[in-house]
């Protein structure tokens, strides 16, 4: 499975942004899905999740009510939309993924990671 962020940038705080998360080389409806983030000099954090059918989602708490996590198995793409962001979402976004069917939070349990995508919130 090969993925592929975009859809980053430089907004404004209240701005939103949606990203995408292209799969290929792989059965797409197969695969849970994750987002995490890795600001300068933090660890990689965890920020949304996806089972497959996607019918089951979970946030981080800071991300909760303002970034919604879908995904379009005809499309095989994986979207994360930001609405209300802040200077502290600023960070590089990955997106990762693993044969199954529940979701899944830690880092440690995905397979496949897509290169990242910048999101800078200036205020």
């Amino acid at each position: 499975v090969q993925l592929q962020a975009f859809g980053g940038g430089l907004v404004q705080a209240g701005d939103s942004l949606r990203l995408s998360c292209a799969a290929s080389k792989g059965s797409f409806i197969r695969l849970v899905f994750g987002w995490f983030r890795q600001a300068p000099g933090k660890e990689r954090q965890f920020v949304a999740t996806i089972n497959w059918s996607g019918d089951r989602t979970f946030y981080t708490s800071s991300v909760e009510g303002r970034f919604t996590i879908a995904r379009d198995n005809a499309k095989k793409t994986l979207y994360l939309q930001m609405n209300a962001l802040k200077p502290e979402d600023t960070a590089i976004y990955y997106c990762a993924a693993k044969d199954g069917t529940d979701y899944l939070i830690s880092d440690r349990s995905y397979d496949y990671w897509g290169r990242g995508t910048q999101v800078t919130v200036s205020s």
